[in-house]
């Protein structure tokens, strides 16, 4: 309480002073005429629908949490956490391949009015994560066991116009790109449903308060946008419509002076933060080519993540990704919200060790030789996901995944680990079946807080085997 009055004097001068002017009016108020040639406009719009696919996909779910009040897990509006305290299961398709390791703890950021503080308590023996994703689907920042270690803490996040010192009786201050912002939180479940009620005491104790409560403040004037939230349709990926979810969602970021010159290009289509999206505005040439760019997009990014063996190096940082825009589609295609490799690693495949299409209607073992589980400095699993929905699969043990805390896993008198993956049971084998749809699937392997032999290839993840 002594340190309130600091608090206070630092908070006034903030918001009293004159916020920067966005980036984002840079392009916003340059008059750049839409396109006349069919060609340009079709180039252009096929990047433009990669580099927004990620922001789409991340707002679908940050409406469901936040804006969406029929949605089932609806967290209450923005800034406010929804605690998961059970097993995800198939009925669960918020996101494209859930994780079953870590009961997830979501809150969607608006950080537009003032920044947000993140309150953690002191956390022993069980590995925890706080994962920050802004709107274009960067992990900008971590705390955790990895990244701050047990203690507890609190800090403060804020958006790209924030200016000021970091108040007392704050940890540290992270700052995002983007004023709409994805807090995942991940909490430990150990060894299956048992745990679970520890698992809840700790979620209990996560925090988020107004920057305003905290400091004893009144609370800042509500900032306005050009163009009000809007309703998420899937079929707008597939059209020029995806112009106008982009202009949208464009108007909470800031803009990265790295990208001046791509969002100037995006401008000749139209694509402006802010700016209602109009058909009329075209030419019927030019918006049929635009048209078949988000198709020839989309079926190429489909492709892409279909081909994809090692989601490695698809999260991360902006400069971890360093503009490669397709890679960060592949992220958000393949499995949103992953984690950076030095939390988590994700290897995975849909086809067996013949370069098959791996099929429920086979019989299949994953065969880790004595010592070369994964090594990881907290844990790993296997999950199966049904295709192409990516969701979890139906089976008659509500087993999702298996992996080092499975109950009663056994090992070969040789000292390997096997795992049987089919859609039967495999008499004898039940406690490490991990079971697998009647048709198309594919799997992750989850290794957290991976081994150095692993960051750097030297470990391989062993392929699945036909049984014959």
């Amino acid at each position: 309480m002594k340190k309130i009055l600091f608090i206070t004097i630092i908070v006034i001068s903030f918001f009293s002073c004159k916020k920067k002017e966005s980036l984002n009016n840079e392009v916003a108020t340059t008059d750049i005429a839409i396109t006349k040639s069919a060609d340009s406009a079709k180039a252009i719009a096929k990047e433009a629908w990669t580099y927004i696919f990620p922001l789409a996909m991340n707002y679908r779910t940050m409406r469901l949490y936040a804006l969406d009040k029929t949605y089932p897990d609806y967290a209450g509006g923005f800034n406010k956490f929804k605690h998961y305290d059970k097993i995800f299961t198939p009925a669960d398709t918020a996101v494209v391949t859930p994780n079953n390791d870590t009961p997830y703890s979501w809150a969607i950021l608006n950080l537009a009015d003032e920044p947000v503080l993140l309150e953690v308590p002191e956390i022993k023996n069980r590995y925890y994560s706080f994962q920050f994703v802004d709107l274009y689907t960067f992990n900008f920042a971590y705390i955790g066991s990895r990244a701050t270690g047990d203690k507890a803490g609190k800090y403060l996040i804020a958006g790209p116009d924030w200016k000021g010192e970091k108040p007392a009786g704050i940890d540290k201050v992270i700052q995002s790109e983007t004023n709409l912002v994805t807090l995942l939180g991940r909490t430990e479940l150990k060894m299956g449903q048992g745990d679970i009620e520890n698992v809840k005491k700790v979620q209990s104790q996560y925090k988020l308060t107004p920057f305003h409560e905290f400091a004893k403040i009144t609370a800042p004037e509500h900032k306005e946008f050009a163009l009000p939230f809007p309703e998420f349709k899937q079929a707008d990926l597939g059209s020029a419509e995806f112009i106008g979810l982009a202009n949208n969602l464009l108007q909470y970021t800031s803009l990265n002076p790295t990208e001046s010159d791509l969002r100037r290009k995006f401008a000749k289509i139209g694509l402006v933060p802010g700016k209602k999206f109009d058909p009329a505005a075209y030419s019927p040439e030019v918006l049929k080519a635009i048209n078949e760019a988000a198709l020839e997009a989309g079926k190429e990014l489909e492709d892409g993540a279909n081909k994809l063996t090692n989601a490695t190096d698809l999260f991360g940082t902006r400069e971890e990704l360093n503009g490669d825009y397709t890679k960060r589609a592949l992220g958000a295609a393949a499995g949103l919200f992953g984690n950076t490799k030095e939390e988590a690693i994700y290897i995975g495949t849909r086809t067996d060790k013949a370069n098959n299409i791996l099929s429920g209607k086979n019989k299949y073992v994953i065969r880790f030789p004595k010592g070369q589980t994964p090594k990881a400095k907290y844990f790993w699993s296997i999950t199966i996901y049904e295709l192409p929905s990516r969701y979890l699969i139906n089976n008659p043990i509500n087993r999702y995944s298996i992996g080092d805390r499975t109950t009663g896993l056994k090992y070969e008198a040789n000292g390997d680990l096997i795992i049987y993956i089919q859609n039967e049971v495999p008499k004898g084998k039940e406690s490490n079946w991990l079971p697998a749809p009647k048709d198309a699937f594919y799997y992750l392997i989850r290794i957290y807080g991976p081994d150095e032999s692993i960051l750097n290839g030297t470990w391989k993840a062993p392929q699945p085997e036909l049984v014959k």
